[in-house]
């Protein structure tokens, strides 16, 4: 058994087709498939049930791809360790950020790691909470940027910043010159939410129903698949929305045909980073903690 062998099978597992795994560890597929023979031979264990049309993983096949994710997380530990001299936060990081954070937080925070740290490879997927966890969870990711607490088995959640919520209304709207907006004014109006899948929908649904705006008619009438989708709505007369503060000043065109304004209530998201209780490197997760509070934006509230 050898650590090609591990990564073949973790590919196998990831893509669910030979030929796609080949390609993604740069062998060939004949290669791949004598070495994945090879390591069921040794360990007298069936992975995967092949056919014409499909791979799927077998229950033991499961168990053995965990316990290899582990085994190379180990080993790129150690080896980052090594090119590094111990170097923090140095080598490949992988980390998984949220569709409502990341347009707006990559700008300010890439920079700021790449002076502070010049060594660090940091890879960036952008999804929805459930997919970045199962990721996480599946050790494809080594950390995560969520709104917490996120309530997940086995992972250390650290609290970066807390987010307030602004509303956004039409510029020509009579609210659009308020000082504040609350609830109350907002209830005749129309709400729009983020599609479904989005931590982001579930929240302004929790904010907007804590106030009592159940009752406000067509809040559930328009969706938009992003947080950009929303602004666009909003800008073109059709309803209100509730934006987390980064998201409030884009600087582009549509400036001129939305205003935001605070929320008179007290609302917002918390953020963390979030990573597996068994993550080697978690000196190096408060390391990147430090560093995200350290160069936080204006608009948002650091965490204590």
């Amino acid at each position: 058994m050898n650590l090609s062998q591990l990564r073949y099978l973790v590919a196998v597992a990831d893509e669910r087709h030979f030929g796609r795994a080949a390609r993604r560890c740069h062998v060939s597929q004949p290669t791949l498939s004598t070495q994945l023979k090879k390591l069921e031979d040794y360990l007298g264990a069936v992975f995967f049930e092949r056919t014409n049309k499909s791979v799927e993983i077998t229950p033991v096949g499961e168990a053995a791809v965990a316990h290899a994710r582990r085994a190379l997380e180990e080993v790129e530990a150690l080896r980052a360790v090594s090119r590094g001299a111990g170097a923090a936060l140095s080598g490949r990081l992988s980390v998984g950020i949220i569709p409502t954070l990341c347009p707006y937080m990559i700008p300010w925070l890439l920079p700021e790691l790449s002076r502070r740290f010049p060594d660090l490879d940091l890879r960036v997927t952008e999804d929805f909470t459930h997919n970045v966890v199962a990721l996480l969870h599946e050790h494809r990711l080594d950390a995560v940027l969520i709104a917490i607490p996120s309530d997940e088995p086995g992972v250390t959640e650290i609290g970066l910043f807390d987010e307030p919520f602004w509303v956004a209304c039409p510029a020509d709207h009579a609210l659009a010159r308020a000082e504040a907006i609350s609830l109350k004014d907002l209830r005749r109006e129309t709400i729009l939410y983020v599609s479904e899948g989005h931590c982001l929908r579930e929240q302004t649904i929790a904010v907007c129903g804590a106030h009592g705006l159940r009752e406000a008619s067509r809040t559930d009438a328009f969706k938009g698949a992003s947080l950009e989708t929303l602004r666009r709505m909003v800008a073109a007369g059709l309803g209100f929305t509730l934006l987390p503060a980064m998201a409030v000043d884009s600087g582009d065109a549509l400036q001129s045909r939305i205003v935001c304004r605070p929320f008179a209530g007290k609302a917002f998201r918390r953020i963390g980073l979030v990573f597996r209780d068994t993550y080697p490197c978690g000196d190096d997760m408060r390391l990147l903690a430090e560093c995200i509070g350290n160069a936080l934006p204006p608009g948002v509230m650091p965490v204590a």
